[in-house]
């Protein structure tokens, strides 16, 4: 496979590459005008066709733009997309460790309290009653890795040339934070909640994705791996935004036990957020941010 580059899109170019993927996106999950809520199978299944549609004309059009390479050595597309088999095993575990490390104190809670469930343990409902779990096939399978080869895997090799690997990890995820806004829309159609819930939930999601966005983008960015983001999105979507409310309740021992399990989650996740993600390990040479 041929060697190609982005270095000569502009930065206007590439910002409005990325806001055309991003309306794609979004926009795929609309092209079926329905009554039915966004968790009814009929809508999901819909959907699913919709983005995996997008999914599959986004790495088409970077490749409609991008240029010869002067460096015939240099990064083919399939590397730019994160998708390549040298360093795979460690890509597809090392992110995934660190991000359990930030989730140390949740997971030590649903384990106590008995609420985990394993996504492994819904795959298997998922086979058992003959794929007709589509909720759990979106959330951990189609959502997941759709949302992270569009918004990051086709974003960044567009991104990067212009601003560097550091600011374009920052300015990646406002795409997918604000992708994430259309569901003030599902919000106010159902008419459950008054308008100021809806936009504080609205404002609350979309600034959590964003930070998640600016996440997923740096170990992408810093392993040159899809799979790592890809499990890392799946694992978030189990866990959650963490109910810091419930560590408090019970007994006062649970409580400081749990409290120093989160204190030490995110002292190690810390520690080891750049030496365990170090290009070396990955063997990634397409994305260079030493």
């Amino acid at each position: 496979m041929a060697a190609v580059e982005f270095s000569h899109v502009s930065c206007t170019g590439a910002v409005c590459s990325c806001f055309l993927l991003a309306v794609a996106y979004v926009g795929s999950l609309y092209a079926w005008k329905s009554d039915l809520p966004r968790d009814h199978p009929a809508t999901v299944k819909r959907r699913f066709v919709g983005v995996l549609l997008v999914t599959l004309l986004a790495p088409l059009y970077l490749w409609l733009i991008s240029n010869d390479s002067a460096d015939p050595q240099g990064p083919h597309l399939l590397q730019w997309l994160g998708l390549q088999t040298e360093g795979f095993l460690l890509a597809s575990t090392l992110p995934l460790l660190l991000t359990m490390l930030l989730f140390l104190g949740p997971i030590a809670m649903c384990l106590t309290d008995g609420s985990c469930y394993s996504p492994i343990t819904r795959g298997m409902m998922y086979i058992k009653y003959r794929y007709r779990d589509v909720l759990w096939l979106r959330n951990f399978i189609v959502a997941p890795f759709t949302e992270e080869f569009v918004f990051r895997a086709c974003m960044l090799p567009l991104l990067i040339p212009c601003l560097g690997p550091g600011l374009a990890v920052v300015v990646c995820p406002l795409f997918f934070g604000v992708a994430h806004i259309h569901h003030v829309f599902e919000r106010l159609k159902t008419g459950d909640q008054s308008v100021k819930v809806i936009w504080m939930l609205t404002m609350f999601q979309f600034s959590y994705t964003t930070v998640f966005g600016a996440y997923t983008a740096f170990l992408f960015v810093r392993t040159g791996h899809l799979i790592g983001p890809y499990f890392c999105h799946a694992f978030c979507n189990e866990m959650g935004f963490p109910n810091f409310g419930d560590v408090f309740t019970g007994s006062k021992l649970r409580a400081v036990l749990l409290s120093v399990l989160y204190v030490a989650g995110l002292v190690l996740f810390l520690v080891f957020l750049w030496p365990a993600t170090q290009a070396s390990l990955y063997s990634n040479s397409t994305y260079k941010w030493t």
